[in-house]
């Protein structure tokens, strides 16, 4: 079941590719908030959304240390089911500690797609520096997640879908829910976004307003006042 909360209007600015990655760069340099403390608020709200038993699918980047963040919650709440990682080898700081965190616990971590009967899928593969189509073992683990029968939950923004443009590359994940973390992405409400998409969750993990500021994007401040989490209202047609 997914939570409730009010909506909130698709007019709220968005995030590019390159906003993003700067918001993370600023809120650890200039503000003292590091990526470890975001990527643990971005585990948490994500797993709140995981219903059932849920097979966590990543890759190798921030977004999968959000993913394997959720793991370990969902873990602790007696949800988890598996976890697959492509090439855990690649992963690099605050994403590698979130694996270790995983590996002490006792929880294996595969590099096979593996659902072991789960309810949902969360999709933790790409986040928003996806440029050009998936390919390869990527590739075949999005259209796996698709054929899969499960209720997909995705990080951010479904794997495969351009943050920016909101073009659908082949294949791209097909989520009934999307937890964008923070603000939503541009690629979310324009072009294939909405379609891929599902329902759209804007959830706060705790980047500093002033971040936004500094992008020359304007957020208002009582944003999370009330809420931690909104559903975004559908773009118009």
């Amino acid at each position: 079941m997914t939570p409730i909360a009010p909506l909130l209007s698709s007019a709220l600015p968005t995030l590019s590719s390159a906003q993003v990655k700067a918001a993370d760069a600023l809120a650890q340099e200039r503000f003292g908030v590091a990526i470890d403390w975001l990527m643990e608020a971005a585990g948490w709200q994500v797993a709140r959304f995981c219903q059932g038993r849920t097979a966590v699918i990543c890759g190798v980047g921030n977004n999968a240390g959000d993913a394997l963040g959720a793991a370990r919650h969902l873990r602790r709440w007696g949800r988890l089911a598996s976890v697959s990682c492509l090439d855990v080898d690649r992963l690099r700081g605050a994403a590698a500690r979130e694996l270790e965190a995983l590996h002490r616990l006792g929880v294996e971590v595969v590099d096979t797609f593996s659902l072991d009967g789960a309810e949902v899928v969360l999709d933790g593969i790409f986040g928003t520096g996806l440029s050009r189509p998936p390919e390869g073992e990527f590739a075949e683990w999005i259209e796996a997640i698709n054929s899969s029968g499960a209720r997909v939950v995705s990080v951010d923004l479904p794997s495969g879908l351009d943050a920016d443009a909101g073009v659908a590359y082949a294949p791209t994940v097909q989520a009934q829910t999307t937890v964008t973390l923070g603000l939503p992405k541009a690629g979310l409400v324009s072009r294939d976004g909405p379609r891929h998409a599902g329902e759209v969750w804007v959830v706060d993990i705790g980047i500093p307003f002033e971040v936004y500021a500094a992008l020359g994007v304007d957020v208002p401040s009582s944003l999370f006042s009330a809420h931690d989490r909104f559903r975004l209202e559908a773009p118009p047609p």
